[in-house]
């Protein structure tokens, strides 16, 4: 007799990505040479001085012991001191931050903390597989709201809003965008908080990709706007700001009310990251900062190969304004097949992994995710594999002139 699944994981769909994932090790398992854009794993190591600040901690022995859920009282000051710096937002540490281990974990956890069995929760669509399925596993039914270019969020908003039953609860909002790196300005904002006043709804805000720009316009956050802090709590991390992926650390800041909620659950669950990581993370955010401007000029140049050579090979994908991800349309020639089918077509006969769309939400099934992950010189690696592949398939070997103007 075949036993049933379990309910909560009976509503997470099959993992998209693990196909790609189990391609790419079995050719590396034969020795083949896998160009990794995949996943977003930065490869650059952590800045030299935050390394030193864990070390120095690690050997007293007093920091060895269990830690604060909510955060030690130095990083909570630490990311206060950021959104004034950064900002102009004054935080108080003690009521409206909480560190995080990551912000994915965080975000789950608040999901746990709010969330209602049949609640209803607005997640653009395509987005980071947490937003929709952290509220997913704690009970909540979602509204998959359609965004991608050319696409009016507040319009598309509006109506799911307007045809939910019960009325949404929470919105998502993730800018700049994972995976389609895509941004918004402060009049965005404006729309957003005056619209969850009118629906009388929160916002959760995801903005671990703010320091990783490239247009010379820092991403804002919502905390900015008046009414912002009434309505929201915004999510973000260090680890790609600061090349610290491993160290799980990041942090929730805004509305009272939602961060007290995610104290009080994290308390049940977790005695806080290790007290040597939160001293070394202090030490990040309130040191030096030229290793920020370091790897953001770092994955400027990465794009500028990518982007650049693959238009030269006749796949003209957009460059992204921040992230460290590329959002490609499937090529002409491969569009009728989806993103998975051609994601395991380039892996197969180019070496080159990434991500499918369709793994991010149905509405991104017409694109890949690039991630800027490979130095240069594997990038271009990766554009004259790509190059011989769309040639192999009768895809134009160039992209034409005016199509690029």
């Amino acid at each position: 007799m075949r036993e049933p699944e379990f309910h909560r994981i009976r509503r997470l769909p099959p993992y998209v990505f693990a196909e790609v994932n189990q391609m790419k090790a079995a050719a590396r398992a034969a020795g083949r040479d896998i160009i990794d854009l995949g996943m977003g794993n930065p490869d650059q190591p952590t800045p030299p001085h935050i390394v030193e600040k864990l070390v120095e901690t690690v050997r007293d022995p007093r920091a060895h012991r269990y830690s604060a859920s909510r955060g030690i009282p130095g990083l909570r000051r630490a990311f206060a001191g950021y959104y004034e710096r950064r900002f102009g937002v004054r935080l108080d540490p003690e009521r409206e931050v909480c560190v995080t281990l990551g912000s994915k974990e965080g975000l789950a956890n608040l999901a746990q903390a709010v969330t209602a069995p049949g609640d209803t929760i607005l997640v653009p669509n395509p987005s980071y597989p947490i937003h929709p399925y952290g509220f997913i596993i704690a009970g909540a039914a979602i509204r998959h709201v359609p965004f991608g270019p050319g696409i009016d969020l507040m319009r598309e908003l509006a109506r799911a809003a307007e045809h939910s039953v019960p009325r949404p609860s929470v919105m998502i909002l993730n800018f700049p965008s994972n995976p389609t790196a895509l941004t918004c300005d402060l009049g965005f904002y404006r729309e957003a908080v005056a619209f969850a006043r009118r629906h009388e709804m929160f916002i959760l805000s995801d903005i671990a990709y703010a320091e990783i720009y490239f247009d010379g316009n820092p991403p804002p956050s919502i905390l900015e706007v008046a009414g912002g802090r009434e309505v929201a709590v915004e999510f973000s991390s260090l680890s790609k700001t600061y090349s610290m992926p491993g160290w799980r650390i990041g942090f929730a800041a805004g509305n009272e009310r939602l961060i007290g909620a995610l104290t009080r659950i994290k308390s049940y669950l977790d005695y806080g990251a290790f007290t040597p990581i939160q001293v070394a993370a202090t030490a990040a955010l309130n040191g030096p900062q030229d290793c920020v401007e370091e790897i953001r000029t770092l994955y400027r140049d990465r794009r500028d190969v990518l982007v650049d050579g693959l238009a030269k090979a006749g796949w003209q994908v957009p460059s992204p304004p921040a992230t460290m991800f590329c959002w490609a349309p499937l090529p002409e020639r491969f569009r009728a097949m989806g993103s998975l089918a051609f994601a395991k077509l380039l892996l197969e006969e180019a070496d080159v992994a990434v991500a499918p769309g369709i793994g991010f939400g149905e509405h991104g099934d017409g694109h890949v995710r690039l991630a800027l992950v490979e130095n240069r010189h594997r990038l271009r690696q990766a554009v004259r594999s790509i190059k011989t592949f769309l040639a192999r398939h009768g895809a134009p070997s160039a992209t034409p002139a005016r199509q690029l103007a």
